[in-house]
């Protein structure tokens, strides 16, 4: 009875390294690390020991005869990955997959000096970064945030409907008591303490801020009100601070979410859902108080490229098909829409919307009352959001106008400047070489590369930067504290 990892897979890599079998991929020294939406395990090697399904922190592992309905399409979907990868012919057996030789990284000297390293931000790539330093080095942390809650990304910014992902804010709480860790919530950087005061008082500096704005679409009428970004609509439903537990209307029987990424399909979910079916979960309960007498009927997901190329991964929207409280349509505007579907080969995207209901939407009818519903509508860029004092439509490619009282704009996040480090404004980024800012000031996550990768892409990124802090206090390249 092999294993199957399933929808909420973080891509950390933990159940690989506890694989006896080496029967996980992409492993992190493989080519395809980092690039596929999930890890997978080899039916035909997997030796049913369950070590995986025991270290996974998201819970994502199963048994596959233990798979509920919702999950079983995954047994196909890891097996599928390893139909195209043949055994060498030097070696036929079922367990193929060689161990490679032991490869050490890092170097320390056997009397390497305890390092002070502050790192600010508690999200998933400050955590890999304290977890590496905690676990690997004698180093002691300073953990900052300019937050009162620890959990940063974990905790604001994904969905209370998927619980499982959160909890690997349980898996980086551990270390919140570590001996060798000091915490300090509410301090702001540039504002409670600049980065000139924290390099003084630290051997190095580590800043994990993460990438909280919103891209712009830049689009005439994006401003009005009624349009908001859905960096907004996340921190609301999970009950951020920054955000008034009355920010987000939902008197709009029709809302356009500008985009198809995991974060643009979150909103949709959240928006169309039975709050019942919310009630046990984190969400706010403030949020959860005006979904329970939300007008919202239909849910618009505007896509400018076409079903093979969405921005969403294949198991977020394999979940979205297999709800039952929801019509999902694709809207039949465009025949190559239908074309590529019906083509579509298995494992691809577009593969998925095979058997889901088909419709030339008429936009300037209000929607169809009964089931709520998710529209996608493809091969369709927002052109200008449209209305006088407030929202009232969104006119898109074709001179179509969509007639909608709320516009969410789910184009991507990005990074701000933070007082006394060097901005990258194009790419939001914060300028590095392997996360080095400069010896002793360095970056990890979202604001060192850009907000790409989910939770697990941030422990290779943080493997990296630590890798980089180290090599800089061996060498000697760290100042002397002031």
């Amino acid at each position: 009875m092999p294993y199957a990892i399933t929808q909420t897979c973080c891509n950390d890599a933990t159940c690989v390294k506890v694989c006896p079998v080496n029967c996980i991929h992409p492993t992190p020294d493989e080519p395809d690390f980092g690039t596929t939406e999930m890890l997978y395990i080899d039916p035909s090697t997997c030796i049913d020991c369950g070590a995986c399904a025991d270290a996974c922190p998201v819970d994502a592992i199963f048994p596959v005869e233990r798979l509920t309905a919702q999950l079983r399409p995954y047994a196909e979907v890891n097996a599928a990955y390893f139909a195209d990868r043949e055994p060498p012919q030097s070696d036929p057996t079922p367990n193929f997959h060689r161990w490679g030789p032991p490869v050490f990284h890092r170097n320390i000297p056997s009397d390497f000096a305890p390092l002070d390293v502050a790192v600010v931000g508690t999200g998933p790539a400050g955590m890999y970064a304290v977890e590496d330093l905690l676990l690997h080095t004698n180093c002691r942390v300073t953990l900052i945030d300019r937050l009162p809650v620890a959990g940063g990304l974990v905790r604001y910014g994904v969905a209370p409907d998927h619980p499982s992902t959160k909890k690997i804010g349980e898996t980086f709480s551990r270390f919140h008591t570590h001996p060798r860790l000091r915490m300090r919530l509410g301090v702001e950087v540039g504002k409670d303490v600049t980065a000139d005061e924290l390099a003084a008082k630290h051997d190095a500096v580590i800043y994990a801020v993460g990438a909280s704005a919103a891209r712009s679409l830049g689009i005439p009428g994006e401003d009005l009100p009624g349009s908001v970004p859905a960096t907004e609509v996340v921190a609301w439903y999970n009950g951020h601070p920054d955000v008034p537990a009355d920010a987000i209307d939902l008197s709009a029987e029709r809302v356009v979410v500008v985009g198809t990424g995991n974060v643009a399909l979150d909103v949709a979910r959240i928006l169309t859902s039975d709050p019942k079916a919310l009630a046990g979960t984190t969400i706010s309960p403030a949020a959860l108080a005006q979904l329970r007498s939300s007008k919202v009927r239909e849910v618009v997901l505007l896509a400018r490229r076409g079903p093979d190329a969405a921005a969403y991964t294949s198991p977020e929207l394999l979940a979205l098909t297999q709800r039952d409280d929801v019509d999902l349509v694709v809207d039949d505007h465009d025949p190559q829409i239908a074309s590529t579907i019906d083509a579509a080969g298995p494992g691809e995207k577009a593969a998925l919307l095979k058997g889901i209901q088909r419709e030339a939407v008429d936009w300037s009818a209000p929607p169809r009352h009964g089931k709520r519903r998710i529209v996608l509508r493809f091969n369709s860029a927002p052109q200008e959001v449209l209305g006088d004092t407030q929202v009232r439509a969104l006119r898109v490619t074709g001179d179509v106008e969509i007639a909608a009282g709320r516009v969410i704009r789910a184009v991507g996040y990005r990074g701000t400047a933070l007082p006394g480090l060097p901005f990258d404004a194009e790419t939001g980024t914060v300028p590095h070489e392997g996360g080095r800012v400069r010896p002793g000031t360095y970056v990890v996550g979202w604001i060192k590369r850009g907000p790409s990768g989910g939770i697990g892409a941030n422990r290779t990124c943080a493997q990296e930067t630590v890798g980089t802090l180290l090599d800089d206090a061996v060498a000697g390249r760290l100042a002397k504290r002031r």
